[in-house]
Parts: C-alpha cells; structure tokens; sequence
C-alpha cells in the first residue's frame, strides 16, 4: 500500500527488446508531432547555451562540463511536456501546448519530484567546485575551457579529479535515474504520491536491473554526445528520449484493473 492508503502500481519486468521498442515508438512520436518536439527540444538546447555563456562571462568556465554532463540529471524533470504529448497521443486526445500546460500544472506532486531533481543536481555542481579546490587548489581559475581541458587531461591531479568527479556522477545519476525514470510519468499518468512514484521507480530498476541500467547508458551517452556540438544534437534527442521513456513506463508499469 502507499502511503496515502491506495494500492501500490504493479511493476513488470522488460527485456533489452522492451527498449528497442520504446526507442522505435519514441521515434514515431516525435514524427508525428515534430514542431512540439523541436519546441521543447530548442527550449533545453537554449537553456544549456545561456549556461555555458553566462559561465564564460563570470570565469567559472570549468563548470561547462559538468553543467553539460548534469544536463542528464535534470532531463526527467525537462522531458515532462514530451511525456504528456505522448500521452495524449496514446489515447487519441488533442496535443495543443494549452493541454499540456494544464495537465503538468495540475499535478501538484509533480513540484516535489522536481524539488529532488534539482536538488541532486545542486549537490553535483557543489561536489565538482569542491573537488577542484581539493585536487587542483582553492585558488584555481580558467581562462578559458580549453586551459580547463588542457589542466584535466595532461595533469596528474588533473586525470585524478576527472576520476572522482566522474565516479560521483556515476553514482549520483544511478540514484537519480531510479528515482525518476518511472516517477515522473506516473505522476503525470496516475493520482499517487511522490514518494509512492519514487519507490516504484526504483521498484523498476530492481525488478530489471541489467535493461534499466542498459537505458540508463543509452540516455546518458546520447545527451552527452548531442550535446558536444553546442548543444544542438539535443533538438531531436531530447524529444526522442523523452516520447521513448513514456512508452517504456506503459511497458513497465501495469495499467490498472478496468
């Protein structure tokens, strides 16, 4: 039971071919309606160009990287408007951007979902400015994310502070993907609560540890590879990833008695 005393969502198992699927289904829907993918999709690429820009502005280039990897902590949460057009498409309802407003505003629950997102993704930001005055100096500044790269690459405290930084983040992204990769949607799908979302989330990742894990490696790779030029791979990944992980909630997650 969950804690609001209703019972708790079934969770199936998958398979490496649920994903496929999902991936193929995600793909249709963003063909079918490319202009609200592409909206939202340019709404992250724009986000994550006034980051890097406002970072170069304030000399805090070094969190470039970072910010581009931690983009895959906060898709979940982006991705909400792409879960909700699937979902409107799957049962034959109107996709007007009115609609979608509606039905994300409307869950309330939603907003604490969030409230996690960020905050795991506030401890990765603070973990990384902390590593790099641990290993590289307090006092360390960049010019520019070239002599950043450079420092990282071809220093001995330079390669142990990607080590660190990118174990923290491993782990970091695995506890947020559990927690958000079957919550967000249903949410959006289902009148629970966050924390019943959240347990089911990771209730999937248990039940079907090798696949999960598996499309947690596809969604981090293929963020970070849109992202490296300028961000702009993001417009039709971004929308693909996120049509792909509401089908694979309906796939995971039982629909309930009629």
């Amino acid at each position: 039971m969950s804690i609001s005393g209703k019972v708790d969502p079934v969770v199936r198992p998958i398979a490496a071919a649920d994903i496929a699927e999902a991936l193929v289904q995600g793909l249709r829907d963003f063909q079918a309606m490319p202009f609200f993918g592409l909206m939202f999709g340019g709404l992250y690429v724009l986000g994550g160009i006034l980051l890097v820009l406002s970072l170069t502005a304030f000399g805090m280039v070094y969190l470039a990287y970072p910010i581009a990897a931690g983009f895959a902590l906060i898709g979940p949460f982006v991705a909400l408007g792409l879960y909700e057009m699937s979902r409107r498409r799957e049962a034959g309802q109107p996709v007007t951007l009115g609609a979608i407003w509606t039905a994300v505003r409307s869950r309330s629950e939603l907003g604490w979902m969030a409230f996690v997102t960020l905050f795991i993704f506030l401890i990765w930001m603070y973990q990384v400015r902390l590593l790099i005055a641990l290993i590289l100096g307090i006092n360390t500044t960049f010019s520019s994310i070239r002599e950043f790269i450079t420092v990282v690459l071809t220093t001995n405290e330079g390669l142990l502070f990607l080590a660190i930084g990118n174990a923290v983040g491993a782990a970091l992204s695995l506890i947020l993907f559990s927690l958000t990769v079957v919550s967000f949607p249903l949410l959006l799908d289902r009148d629970v609560d966050f924390v019943t979302a959240m347990v089911t989330s990771v209730r999937a990742v248990v039940a079907s540890p090798g696949p999960m894990i598996g499309w947690a490696l596809i969604i981090v790779i293929l963020l970070i590879v849109s992202s490296i030029p300028s961000f702009l791979g993001l417009l039709v990944t971004l929308p693909v990833l996120g049509h792909a992980t509401w089908h694979l909630y309906r796939r995971i997650v039982a629909p309930l008695p009629a």
